[in-house]
């Protein structure tokens, strides 16, 4: 199944300039989300995972069932607000801005061997705050995974010492 036949791409996308890959048509089709699914469950297996963690909203999407499948637990990584009790959090810039990131305190324990699912890996600012989150909280971070990679964005240096699978290049 080519997984790019259900990735829509919006033009000037949330701004002028940007070219959107949306991934909401493969998360209406069944069979092409499970196939997608299935690519983020057969790497975490080969990383022997502990636990998953899923940056908000689309990291939940992918990363959820990731974790259901192999019975496993699943941590949020929300925007500031979101989270109820203490958290850990980190500043960092975006493709087109500035964000910053939190995890409850309790949510990685010293030595979980953590696989980051998201949606889209472009600059690498997401993924590299969560990575230095998991840390921060003693987990190993073992591989981080993509539905997209954007090539030209050149995310994947900040990933040099990291496992990564991008199901999809742009």
């Amino acid at each position: 199944m080519d997984l790019k036949n259900y990735i829509a791409s919006v033009q000037d996308f949330p701004k002028e300039g940007i070219l959107f890959r949306d991934i909401t048509p493969l998360m209406q089709d069944g069979e092409a989300f499970h196939a997608a699914t299935k690519h983020f469950v057969d790497f975490a297996k080969e990383l022997d995972v502990d636990i998953i963690a899923g940056p908000e909203s689309r990291g939940f999407i992918f990363g959820c069932p990731v974790a259901y499948e192999l019975n496993i637990g699943f941590v949020p990584v929300r925007k500031p607000g979101k989270l109820p009790r203490e958290t850990v959090s980190y500043k960092y810039e975006l493709e087109y801005g500035h964000n910053e990131l939190h995890m409850h305190a309790d949510s990685i324990k010293k030595g979980q061997r953590v696989l980051i699912i998201d949606d889209l890996l472009a600059t690498g600012g997401t993924v590299d705050a969560t990575i230095h989150l998991i840390e921060k909280m003693g987990g190993i971070v073992v591989g981080c995974a993509f539905l997209i990679e954007l090539e030209e964005l050149k995310g994947r240096e900040l990933l040099k010492d990291y496992r990564v699978l991008s199901v999809l290049k742009y």
